[in-house]
């Protein structure tokens, strides 16, 4: 298991193979992860504890889905997607393995670019 700091809390990478990843994030009440979108990287979230909002869309059709514990989404390929805190919210993240799969749309903390798998 892998502990990595991140701007908005942290994330705990407790399984990671070639065939897939499962980790936790910890987001802290009021930051927000970038607004993004995967290539290839499939992924399903679940909310053990907290609230947060979750702005998904493609194009111009963005919403955004208040998810509290217990909620599932699972974000598809080519879906944008976001992650803010509400209060402070823990997340079980399995996904496909493609984690520099990132295409940086906005972020708070002046990360910039886009990783390839």
């Amino acid at each position: 298991m892998r502990r990595v700091e991140k701007p908005w809390g942290h994330e705990l990478v407790w399984a990671e193979t070639d065939r897939y990843v499962a980790k936790v994030l910890h987001i802290n009440a009021g930051h927000k992860l970038s607004r993004q979108f995967h290539r290839v990287k499939d992924e399903t979230l679940y909310v053990e504890s907290g609230e947060m909002d979750l702005e998904i869309g493609k194009g111009d059709e963005v919403s955004t889905l208040r998810m509290k514990s217990g909620d599932v989404y699972r974000v598809k390929p080519g879906t944008i997607h976001r992650m803010s805190a509400a209060t402070d919210v823990r997340v079980f993240e399995v996904s496909t393995p493609e984690l520099d799969d990132v295409v940086r749309l906005e972020d708070n903390y002046g990360r910039q670019g886009t990783s390839e798998p």
